[in-house]
């Protein structure tokens, strides 16, 4: 395989592009560029690039690439900017490329498709398919950007019902590195291109009933065996839903149990709910609204330092009061270090019934393993969320070692740890790739070298999870 040449210095970037792209470039010293760097959902991920070059089509998107690569400069791609990992999204002393530009969305009311930017938000897709009563297996948090979530795998309401997000692109639109410009399917990542568009199938979706609702920290355990019923049926109920959020918020000012559900056809009272209902309450938001309505209330607030991990593990209650346990001891530490209180803490559990993997299967399958999973499972995320960057750097390793506790809890239980890992969860350190299984490791290799055999992607833009660094990664 060929390799691509050494990075070179960087030249002036005024006249890095040529000025017939007519390209917008944004530099320091420009009010603009203080506004984009602000608009990171993490504070971790301002990473001051060098510049921030903004196409408006796909056409343009290529030319940037081809002159990057001419000219060997690095190189991140940005389409919402949410993920809190440094350097998924942003690079500092390089070119960001800055999607936002590319948020079109055009709905095809003939074949039921829409067709988006990569640069569009969940809310902007669900805005517009709102005015067809129509929606798409999307994010559940408006602000998301719709390419992080899509090429990570795409948690969403309706995972039990259409599977992953991914499984639903009907196709990508990517520029190359070799100038062109092609129709992928969903092999695709940031290991080999740049994705400018996708589409996806629609259907029908007019009122829904969903929110949240926040119990107190003695109804944890109530929470757990909820959460691990509601799994345990969630093949019977696939228009619903329900996760665990247990969680330290400076609102409440001590950790509480909260629960986020949603039922696609607007009915509350089902027999899968009914253990949710029985939770004692000390707020309830749930109401009847629409999918791009409840895109706004699903949202975490912004400028704060950023730090995820995750694990999938059977759906088992034990394993699951475990990781209560270990976030119950992370939020007494945090109380006694942050006086104000001023932080946020998640322990979550999402639903991974095996029925998810079957709709992967049916829709053609993708990279990411989870067929292994021959049971029920818990998509596991554990996460902080600090004011300053001193407070971020004294909890993530008590993340870390709280995520080795749980681990090791889980895998001391027979098949209770599974080896898939979700991207959109996962600490820089976890070896996301590798955990998608040999087979797949070697197809997302395939892909990349048909499509990238100089590596571009590999060597010039650095940020993410490569397929060059599988097994590179430690915990």
């Amino acid at each position: 395989m060929a390799s691509a040449n050494p990075i070179v210095p960087s030249p002036p970037k005024t006249s890095l592009f040529n000025s017939e792209l007519k390209l917008q470039v944004v530099l320091p010293g420009d009010p603009r560029y203080e506004s984009h760097e602000a608009s990171y959902w993490a504070v971790n991920t301002r990473l001051a690039p060098s510049c921030f070059v903004l196409p408006e089509s796909p056409e343009q998107v290529s030319a940037v690439l081809k002159e990057l690569v001419t000219r060997k400069q690095q190189f991140a791609v940005r389409s919402g900017g949410h993920s809190p990992v440094p350097g998924t999204n942003n690079i500092a002393d390089a070119v960001m490329i800055d999607l936002t530009l590319l948020k079109k969305v055009n709905v095809d009311t003939s074949s039921g498709t829409v067709r988006f930017g990569a640069g569009a938000r969940w809310r902007d897709v669900y805005g517009e398919l709102s005015k067809y009563k129509r929606t798409v297996a999307g994010g559940r948090g408006g602000d998301v950007g719709v390419s992080g979530l899509l090429l990570g795998g795409g948690s969403s309401w309706m995972t039990a019902k259409n599977g992953w997000a991914c499984d639903n692109v009907l196709s990508y639109e990517v520029a190359l590195a070799d100038d062109r410009i092609i129709t992928a399917d969903r092999d695709t990542n940031n290991n080999f291109g740049i994705v400018t568009s996708f589409t996806m199938p629609t259907m029908p979706s007019d009122r829904v009933w969903g929110g949240i609702a926040a119990s107190p920290v003695t109804a944890i355990p109530e929470a757990v065996n909820v959460m691990w019923s509601f799994t345990e049926e969630q093949a019977k109920y696939q228009d619903s839903y329900l996760m665990v959020v247990i969680g330290y918020f400076p609102d409440f000012g001590v950790n509480v149990a909260s629960t986020a559900v949603f039922q696609g056809n607007g009915v509350s009272s089902g027999p899968e709910f009914e253990p949710w209902r029985k939770l004692p309450k000390i707020v309830d938001m749930t109401k009847e609204t629409t999918i791009y309505d409840l895109s706004y209330d699903i949202t975490l607030p912004a400028n704060y330092h950023d730090a995820w991990f995750t694990l999938c593990f059977k759906n088992d209650q034990r394993i699951m009061n475990k990781a209560a346990e270990v976030h119950q001891g992370l939020v007494d530490e945090l109380k006694s270090y942050v006086p104000d209180g001023d932080f946020i803490t998640q322990c979550i559990f999402q639903p991974v019934p095996t029925i998810v993997a079957e709709h992967s299967a049916a829709a053609g399958g993708n990279v990411m393993g989870v067929e292994r999973n021959t049971d029920n499972a818990i998509l596991f995320q554990y996460a902080a969320m600090m004011r300053t960057a001193e407070q971020a750097a004294f909890v993530y390793p008590k993340l870390q070692a709280g995520l080795q506790i749980v681990k090791d809890f889980a895998a001391s239980i027979e098949g209770g740890l599974m080896d898939w890992l979700y991207m959109n969860y996962a600490g820089k350190t976890q070896d996301v790739l590798a955990s998608y299984g040999p087979d797949n490791v070697d197809r997302i290799r395939r892909v990349a070298a048909k499509y990238d055999p100089d590596r571009v992607f590999q060597k010039l833009c650095p940020g993410g999870w490569k397929i060059t660094e599988v097994g590179r990664q430690q915990e």
